[in-house]
């Protein structure tokens, strides 16, 4: 086996409630967040936008009872303008990094109250599927040395919550997630999102021990050992894409790989089991609003399953790095030197990206 050279990831290395009871929210939060995708016709002719987040979600709900208690110093420091644009990153609400903090105090930072941190995490908690809690907690650890939840994690809201568009970002090493609401209406998450985990250390090794996104590339695997030769030939693409390259290419964009269209119906049912495990993190009514950009775009029919020959750890044919990508949706799944995961899906094309890898 030729042994591999460190790589150098430049982003890795460093860029009670007041108004709702908390015992309430969390049990509302769980009574919304189990969801499943099973029964859903994702090869079938799209269908009307479904359920999505709205400010009377549980977690939105949260940010605006959070941004009551802000004081004024507290908000020129983490509050923006809807449309606010940093000198360095641009339209600041909708940039994405694989490590960045949008703002300089940390969440267990006495720039909070204990009260306040408490509604952060209720916010933090309610945006994933209960059974994802746990997992994102030990990812957050151990990508932070060991630090706890809040240590090495920032906020921003944008906008003003209960009074028209707003949005929530969180931000940290491996970690930018959103609550907004539908503020966005033709993008999911409130928009780009971004996820990773170095679990067995930079350099994870072959078969990535511990990490919690792994099972989500081995479902994506099984389906490459369904496709037929030509299949696979035409899956399976030499060098990877750009980290932050997840723009939207369209319905005429040249997208490389397997046209989904072309695949069998038990390659197709084992596709919706790898759809299925990438939405399953969240809470339902993303994955409610993901599924309803997707049709609203064709589906999984309009998409392409691209698997890449670079980065392949241990060389061994299990591919490390993969992508699912239609007109408005990217799902892209980096597993070298350690996993990152680019995500992207909106109900329209023309939705911008502002991403930095």
């Amino acid at each position: 086996m030729t042994e591999r050279k460190p790589v150098i990831c430049p982003d890795c290395e460093a860029d009670d409630l007041p108004s709702l009871d908390r015992r309430d929210f969390l049990r509302s939060v769980a009574a919304t967040t189990a969801a499943t995708a099973s029964g859903l016709t994702l090869f079938a002719t799209p269908k009307p936008a479904a359920a999505a987040p709205t400010p009377t979600s549980p977690p939105e709900t949260a940010v605006k009872a959070l941004y009551d208690t802000l004081t004024e110093a507290q908000k020129k420091e983490i509050c923006f303008d809807w449309d606010y644009k940093d000198p360095q990153r641009g339209l600041l609400r909708t940039h994405v990094s694989n490590n960045w903090h949008i703002t300089k105090p940390t969440i267990d930072s006495e720039f909070f109250t204990k009260e306040q941190r408490h509604i952060i995490h209720d916010i933090f908690k309610g945006l994933f599927n209960p059974d994802w809690y746990e997992k994102i907690l030990k990812q957050l650890k151990d990508d932070t040395g060991g630090r706890p939840w809040g240590a090495a994690q920032n906020i921003a809201i944008f906008g003003k919550p209960g009074d028209g568009k707003f949005e929530f970002v969180m931000t940290g090493r491996h970690l930018t997630i959103r609550a907004d609401g539908n503020s966005e209406a033709h993008v999911a998450f409130g928009g780009p999102i971004f996820h990773g985990h170095a679990a067995s250390g930079f350099n994870e090794k072959v078969g990535h021990p511990g990490n919690v996104f792994w099972h989500q590339a081995l479902l994506a695997n099984k389906v490459y050992q369904l496709l037929d030769g030509k299949q696979q030939e035409r899956a399976l693409v030499a060098r990877l894409p750009a980290e932050s390259a997840v723009g939207f290419r369209g319905p005429d964009g040249a997208i490389p790989g397997l046209p989904c269209s072309e695949m069998s119906s038990d390659q197709k049912a084992a596709l919706k089991k790898v759809l299925e495990s990438l939405i399953e993190p969240y809470r339902k009514e993303d994955q409610q609003e993901v599924l309803a950009c997707l049709e609203r775009q064709g589906g999984l029919e309009k998409c392409r399953l691209t698997f890449y020959k670079q980065g392949d750890l241990g060389d061994d044919g299990e591919w490390d790095n993969w992508r699912l990508e239609g007109p408005a949706f990217v799902w892209y799944f980096r597993g070298f030197p350690h996993v990152h995961i680019w995500i992207n899906v909106a109900d329209d094309p023309s939705v911008p990206l502002n991403a930095r890898g």
